[in-house]
């Protein structure tokens, strides 16, 4: 790969465009860079919003102003889309002067429960400057466990983003700042005149290779029936031989049920052109318009499919409502909520209860929406995650799942489920979906010799069966299963299958139950398991240069898990409490300690 600019900043210097590059897994980045674009729109920028996959990473040399949005993945990883831009960078043959000619600013997007917040944001930031590049605006990041969620980084940002604009390219005598209260254009048009036209064509999403045709052969409930959570195993068969690795992960898109999809049409006004067909052009440049949409469709089709209802609204939503609405006092309620000083507000309205857009609207009944601006308004529903639970070698044209269904009440005790687990919960044998694969952060040692450690608790034993699997189907022996739950009755996940494979030596199978003690007495935990076999621990992540691998929930479970690691390198390995962290820190460093971790 060569670099070589093609552009003098110089002669840029008057030219009012810039680069918004973003990366994500779950689509926060993507809609983060589209409000970033369009606030740039108000001092009269004109912007390109550009996955980092989809863009050239030696066209870098070539832009003289980028915006970067990063997602956080995993313990602190830049997301899939950022690897090959961020794998350039890394190279050692590269100038320090390189980007001597570029501006540059950074937002990254994290949550301050994981130790690594915005840690590829971070790296992002100090390497573009290694090589020359100049940072105009501090670094922003955007945190989930604010209040205001990502946005309420985000606002101020922008505004300091706008301000260095300025400032840089101060604006021509004939151009003024754009209020922010003046509503910006849609990012598509619609038109009804579709004189015969049908939505008999493909579904998009039926054509995307990435993804395979499934058939449904089991869906069962793996937890108790008088348990409070239904988690379920699932097996999809396909037609034709799909390939994936232990780690990597089924991509689904939900589908929501057909009684919500009414019940939120009503509510806006739309259920007697509901099934009316439209046509959609994407007219503005600058925001992003999503993959799979069908060009001729409808409003019931978008809010089944594509568009999210139930999603807890971002405050910028609530700042484009506000132009839909004709109610005074409504008006004037939102127009609080996105006010500085009604930050609090909006979060105990909001955020706090966790209130839907569905039932945001059923209390703003003034707001008529105009179908242009559907894609604006609503976020986009996403295309889910899961962790595979079976080896492929195994099971040769089939996806196994293990799913936790997504169903709790709020502090407003209303009931919440979740869109995704709850379209798979519903799917029977017979049933056809389409599945996608894509590459996890979990990655296998090369000599099957070389023990792993796979802790995985609750539905965090999911990439750990698909690793059993593969590993005991190769004869290996050196493999441990540290699971933990709260009932061995309860939701002790393939009990069976560990039980099995232990009985036969190819598995050492560890549980704890957590709640099986008597009352009164300390709970027992992965970690606590862990400080038990310290011994062994150490001969097989020290003496044997072995792997640890850590998926479940990233509360408490992981640092504790790392935490009783270091204790048996300090007990058995002979060396001091900092000599420990930084071996347990270098097992990371070197590929031996994966965490597959989510809040």
């Amino acid at each position: 790969m060569s670099f070589a600019p093609v552009h003098n900043h110089d002669e840029l210097q008057d030219s009012r465009t810039l680069l918004v590059l973003y990366a994500t897994e779950t689509g926060t980045a993507q809609e983060t860079a589209d409000r970033i674009a369009r606030e740039c729109r108000r001092v009269h920028f004109q912007c390109r919003v550009t996955s980092m996959d989809a863009y050239p990473p030696s066209e870098l040399i070539s832009e003289h102003l980028v915006i970067f949005v990063v997602a956080t993945t995993g313990s602190g990883a830049e997301p899939r889309a950022m690897t090959s831009l961020w794998t350039m960078l890394l190279r050692s043959d590269l100038p320090e002067d390189l980007f001597e000619d570029l501006d540059f600013c950074v937002f990254g997007l994290g949550d301050t429960s994981y130790e690594k917040f915005c840690w590829p944001a971070k790296k992002l930031s100090r390497r573009m400057q290694s090589l020359g590049g100049r940072e105009i605006c501090e670094r922003g990041e955007g945190d989930e466990q604010h209040q205001l969620g990502i946005d309420g980084a985000l606002d101020p940002w922008i505004d300091s983003l706008q301000d260095t604009l300025l400032a840089l390219h101060p604006l021509p005598s004939n151009l003024l700042r754009i209020s922010p209260t003046i509503k910006h254009p849609p990012r598509i048009s619609v038109s009804y005149n579709l004189h015969g036209a049908s939505s008999s064509g493909p579904i998009p999403l039926d054509l995307d290779r990435s993804y395979h045709k499934a058939t449904v052969k089991c869906n069962r409930r793996i937890t108790a029936e008088d348990w409070f959570q239904d988690v379920r195993h699932l097996e999809f068969v396909f037609d034709n031989d799909i390939l994936y690795e232990p780690g990597d992960v089924a991509v689904i898109h939900p589908v929501a049920e057909g009684p919500e999809v009414d019940s939120f049409l009503i509510t806006m006004g739309w259920a007697n052109i509901a099934d009316d067909l439209f046509s959609i052009e994407h007219t503005m440049s600058d925001q992003t318009f999503p993959d799979h949409i069908p060009r001729i469709t409808s409003l019931r089709a978008l809010f089944t499919r594509y568009l999210d209802f139930s999603a807890v609204p971002r405050r910028s939503f609530f700042r484009l409502l506000r132009h839909f609405t004709t109610d005074e006092l409504e008006r004037e309620k939102l127009d609080d909520f996105v006010s500085i000083e009604g930050a609090d507000e909006l979060y105990d309205y909001c955020q706090r209860v966790r209130r839907t857009i569905r039932e945001v609207m059923t209390e703003f009944r003034s707001a008529r929406i105009p179908i242009e601006y559907v894609f604006d308004l609503f976020p986009v529903l996403r295309p889910r995650q899961f962790s595979i639970a079976s080896s492929v070698k195994c099971h040769p044209r089939e996806i196994h799942l293990c799913v936790a269904i997504v169903r709790y009440r709020t502090k407003l005790k209303i009931p919440r489920k979740g869109v995704c687990t709850s379209f798979l919960a519903s799917l029977k044998s017979g049933d056809t979906l389409r599945i996608g694969t894509r590459k996890g952060f979990i990655t296998l040692p090369r000599e099957l010799a070389t023990p792993i450690i796979c802790v995985g608790p609750g539905t965090g034993v999911a990439p750990m069966r698909a690793i059993v699997e593969e590993r005991v189907g190769a004869g290996s022996k050196e493999t441990v299963l540290y699971f933990g739950c709260r009932s061995v009755s309860k939701d002790e996940h393939y009990a069976a299958e560990w039980a099995s494979y232990a009985k036969q030596g190819k598995l050492t199978y560890r549980v704890a139950h957590s709640r099986d003690g008597p009352e009164g007495i300390k709970r027992t935990y992965v970690q606590d398991l862990l400080q038990q076999d310290a011994k062994e621990v150490w001969r097989l992540l020290g003496e044997m240069q072995g792997w640890l691998i850590i998926s479940g929930s990233s509360n408490k479970m992981p640092a504790a898990v790392r935490a009783a690691v270091e204790d048996a390198v300090e007990k058995f390995g002979g060396k001091s409490r900092g000599e420990a962290v930084e071996y347990v820190a270098a097992m990371e460093r070197g590929g031996r300690l994966i965490e597959e971790c989510w809040s």
